[in-house]
């Protein structure tokens, strides 16, 4: 039977070899405790033990209407409104009609002072005397109490006996009836016409 032998030689090239396995491992080791160690010490200490926070910050943005005066020079601002304001409340506040409306609203007042307009009108007796006939226009206001506030020929009858006469039986016919609820306006400008006609004999 044939023996075997090992040289002696092998046996340290192992021992050898285990040796380098084992101070690789401790290497190995060393190099990622210090790794973890490196890495612990980069984590700010203020964070540590703390959860992070995201904050979100807006920036206000000016009114743009801020801006827009800012840039424009003052020729562009618009001018105040009240005076056109007033101007409008004043037109809203009057009406004008004529005597012979027959707006519902102001038909009875109108009437009313037709009437009394009519029973102070006369036919001039100069006029009269002359044979002067025509025809004449007038406008009158009258406030809400009304009274009287204007008078004037707005057509001539071409005499101005005539037309002195029309303005006289107006004003005599003054004051006039307060508005009725009917009539909301603060002023009424009645149009009212007088015809001078001589009655012709057959």
């Amino acid at each position: 039977m044939a023996l075997r032998m090992i040289p002696a030689a092998t046996d340290a090239s192992l021992h050898q070899k285990e040796r380098i396995l084992r101070t690789c491992l401790i290497l190995s080791l060393a190099f990622h405790a210090v790794m973890v160690l490196a890495l612990q010490n980069a984590v700010p200490t203020y964070l540590a033990g703390e959860d992070l926070r995201v904050y979100r910050v807006e920036l206000l943005r000016p009114p743009v209407d801020d801006l827009d005066l800012a840039e424009k020079p003052d020729t562009d601002i618009a001018k105040p409104a009240e005076p056109a304001a007033a101007k409008t409340s004043s037109d809203e506040s009057q009406e004008t009609i004529s005597l012979d409306t027959e707006d519902k609203r102001y038909v009875t007042y109108a009437q009313a002072i037709k009437e009394r307009i009519a029973g102070q009108w006369k036919y001039p007796q100069e006029a009269r005397k002359k044979k002067l006939e025509g025809r004449l226009v007038a406008l009158f206001s009258l406030n809400r109490e009304g009274a009287l506030t204007r008078m004037e020929i707005t057509r001539s009858s071409g005499h101005e006996v005539l037309d002195r006469e029309a303005e006289r039986a107006v004003q005599s016919a003054a004051p006039f009836p307060p508005f009725p609820s009917t009539i909301t306006v603060s002023r009424l400008n009645i149009n009212v016409s007088f015809d001078y006609t001589l009655s012709k004999k057959k």
